[in-house]
């Protein structure tokens, strides 16, 4: 309906009534919302580097002349360069935004109305988010308990409709892993179907699929720079994938989506392995003795190949977050993941952060244990 007059508007200007809608999926889709704002404190919430990029990353950024901003970024030459450090082909790689635009493109490359999408859970949450904005149909493979790789019941769950098979692997919020020989097998069974393995927590495990990438033919592989290498703020990550089905993500791909102060990043965090290898190995390090000082507390902990532990805090989880954040280190609550009721997830920084989270700890247990 439209009305001949409104405020603000020019006398005799129509005016509609009703605001044009979405598609009814996207009206029906999963929403998102990170509990951003007021990070000041210890970073041990979203697994990202908690320190800092490598200083010859710092260095590219202030190099970059305001003329270069005027210019629109070309990712060819970077993705050559990622290509070559991977021992992959050009045409097998491509840049992303963030992991995120590269699961949004792989989705709207090969999802339809009749398909499904395989996803063991708990994984991550944007998986189902991007997954629901197409019109496939979201197929759950719960772990049990102990919250390892549902490989058995994944197998279960192929079927001639599986379009495409998403496994973070190490998974989060769990840090369970698949094994290769698993990949491997979950790719025989279901050669129609993509199977992406999201491998952002790469450098924390030291275990790899990316070489089966063009031997393996529906393998496609992701990886990020947005956690050991602390790049998350440029937002970068990568497919990997044969060639065959990378013309058709890049067929629905941004070319401009990349920036340019990303892709001038991303030369120098690639050679400076020395400073990736310190951070990593002092992720580690303190993994181990972090994991240390929950047994220590008595607390239920999963086994974790990746740089932040899963733990069992119970019916007062929001409490031990809110006292948390209140002493200065943030964590995060996944008791809304499928299985994880009572669950938080800490990331695992240096070895002098993480001694300031196990002192908070146990001060922030002893207080919940004050107050029974």
């Amino acid at each position: 309906m439209l009305k001949p007059f409104a405020p603000g508007c020019a006398k005799g200007d129509p005016v509609i009534e009703t605001a044009p809608t979405p598609r009814a999926r996207v009206q029906a889709m999963k929403e998102y919302h990170p509990p951003l704002g007021c990070r000041d404190s210890l970073r041990l919430d979203f697994n990202e580097n908690t320190l800092a990029c490598s200083p010859k990353v710092r260095e590219a950024l202030a190099a970059i002349s305001t003329g270069a901003l005027t210019r629109y970024p070309e990712r060819e030459p970077l993705e050559l360069l990622v290509a070559a450090h991977l021992h992959l082909a050009q045409s097998q790689v491509a840049l992303t935004n963030g992991v995120d635009e590269a699961i949004h493109v792989l989705f709207e490359a090969f999802l339809e109305s009749s398909d499904e999408v395989l996803l063991p859970v708990p994984t991550y949450t944007m998986y189902e988010v991007y997954a629901s904005a197409t019109d496939a149909r979201i197929v759950p493979v719960q772990a049990a308990d102990d919250l390892q790789f549902p490989f058995e019941s994944l197998l279960a769950a192929i079927t001639p409709h599986t379009k495409i098979i998403a496994i973070a692997n190490p998974n989060s919020p769990s840090g369970s892993m698949a094994t290769r020989a698993q990949i491997v097998e979950i790719a025989r069974r279901a050669p129609h179907a993509v199977l992406l393995v999201d491998e952002a927590y790469f450098h924390f495990c030291g275990e790899t699929v990316i070489d089966l990438v063009g031997i393996v033919p529906n393998l496609i592989v992701a990886r990020t720079f947005s956690k050991a290498y602390g790049l998350a703020g440029l937002r970068l990550g990568l497919l990997a994938g044969p060639v065959e089905l990378m013309r058709w993500v890049r067929r629905v791909l941004s070319p401009y989506s990349v920036n340019s102060l990303a892709l001038a990043c991303l030369p120098p965090a690639l050679e400076d392995t020395a400073y990736l290898d310190w951070y990593v190995g002092e992720v580690l390090q303190a993994r181990a003795d972090f994991e240390t000082a929950l047994d220590a507390c008595k607390l239920r902990r999963w086994p974790s190949r990746a740089n932040f532990v899963l733990v069992e805090i119970g019916a007062r989880h929001a409490e031990f977050v809110r006292l948390m954040r209140s002493a200065g280190v943030l964590v995060r609550d996944r008791s809304s993941d499928p299985g994880c009721d009572g669950r938080v997830r800490i990331t695992i920084g240096t070895r002098q952060q993480m001694q300031q989270a196990s002192a908070t700890l146990n001060q922030v247990l002893a207080a919940m244990k004050a107050q029974l």
